[in-house]
């Protein structure tokens, strides 16, 4: 974890200096930043005063803070490119983390900020993720796997987010999770069980010996653990590549003996 830390402060110095590529949307970032900052002083807010009487600021409050995290593939071929598009204005995506292959950690945007990653997207009743998620994004075109100097820096990221924002371990999902007629990442050679081993997801026990219901409803289980049914053959293809590690569109009775169980951890 030390280490990790020191790598993200080295390279926080380096991109302080008068070589760091990044200067220009730096700054930019910092201008956006003081602008909110500068909204946030504005008290009361002209636009609430239109039905309301004087202004008594109440002294129990906190920031919002995140409930879920994302995790995204880049789909793109290298951390320089994914920094460069999160970096320009047309492209109008961006993520908080981008972690590259070698472990390397990129702290891109404040947790308590709302980064574009998610779009149109929905998990359980929450429509709106981007406003109450972290999204992290790791450099893999989608169709290799990951290496361990990634995942291990991953974990330890995830660990820092859990303890500080409390995150439920069933609210660590893939984008391709609560977007699953547009999305497929991470994809299938992603290492979820790894993650749940650690708290990070929810994940099934051994299933031998368990019989599934007469009147067990897939659909219905698929709901319940907090897919999206407006496309039922996306979703079961979304619920295998987490799961199963599989993108086939047909359940098996393997994989409802799978469902199964995880109905019962989201209920």
């Amino acid at each position: 974890m030390k280490k990790l830390f020191v790598t993200i402060y080295i390279i926080g110095f380096l991109y302080s200096c008068g070589n760091n590529p990044y200067a220009s949307s730096n700054r930019s970032y910092k201008k956006q930043a003081k602008a909110y900052a500068k909204q946030l002083r504005q008290y009361p807010l002209k636009d609430s005063l239109l039905n309301a009487g004087a202004w008594v600021g109440t002294t129990n409050f906190n920031m919002r803070r995140p409930n879920f995290v994302i995790i995204h593939h880049t789909a793109q071929n290298s951390c320089e490119e994914t920094l460069r598009t999160f970096t320009l204005k047309r492209t109008q995506v961006s993520a908080h983390y981008v972690i590259c292959k070698d472990g390397t950690v990129h702290h891109m945007l404040h947790d308590y900020f709302r980064a574009w990653h998610g779009g149109l997207s929905k998990w359980g009743n929450t429509t709106d993720i981007n406003s109450s998620s972290i999204g992290i994004e790791l450099d893999n075109n989608g169709f290799e796997p990951f290496p361990e100097a990634q995942i291990n820096s991953l974990i330890v990221l995830l660990g820092n987010l859990r303890n500080a924002y409390s995150i439920p371990p069933g609210n660590f999902l893939g984008h391709g999770d609560i977007a699953p007629g547009r999305k497929v990442d991470p994809n299938i050679y992603f290492p979820w069980k790894q993650l749940a081993d650690s708290s990070f997801g929810n994940w099934f026990d051994d299933t031998t010996g368990i019989e599934l219901p007469d009147n067990f409803d897939h659909l219905l289980a698929l709901r319940i653990v907090g897919y999206d049914l407006k496309d039922t053959t996306a979703v079961i293809r979304a619920f295998k590549r987490h799961w199963m590690q599989d993108s086939t569109f047909l359940l098996q009775d393997a994989d409802k003996k799978v469902l199964y169980q995880l109905q019962k951890k989201f209920q």
